[in-house]
């Protein structure tokens, strides 16, 4: 499966972005799916996931409440539509997915197989 992030720019604080990961190569719901960011100078991190079943999702504490994540499958496309921005959130987001079959969603980088290049995402005034 080939993924490409999409959405980012500048945003002012409280604002909101909506990222699009668009997969093609195969069906998306069959991929557990994770979104990503990486600020500078700091390690990548996990932001959020989406099960392959579409039965479950899951978040990082600092994103919990104010980001989501939704699958459209007629889209091929997995999206984090993201709320209440703050500065610390700036930083490149990027998608990735891992075949299904796993129970959990997983929240290390090295457990997913495919990665799409990164959007940035800055929140500024």
């Amino acid at each position: 499966v080939q993924l490409q992030a999409s959405g980012g720019g500048l945003v002012q604080p409280g604002g909101s972005l909506r990222l699009s990961c668009a997969a093609s190569g195969n069906t998306v719901s069959r991929y557990t799916m994770g979104w990503f960011r990486q600020a500078p100078g700091k390690e990548r991190e996990f932001v959020a996931g989406l099960r392959w079943s579409g039965s479950a999702t899951a978040f990082a504490d600092y994103v919990k409440g104010r980001f989501t994540i939704v699958r459209d499958n007629a889209k091929n496309t997995v999206y984090l539509q993201m709320n209440s921005l703050g500065p610390e959130d700036t930083a490149v987001y990027s998608c990735a997915a891992v075949l299904g079959g796993r129970p959990y969603i997983p929240r290390r980088g090295p457990e997913y197989d495919y990665w799409g290049q990164g959007t940035l995402v800055t929140v500024s005034s």
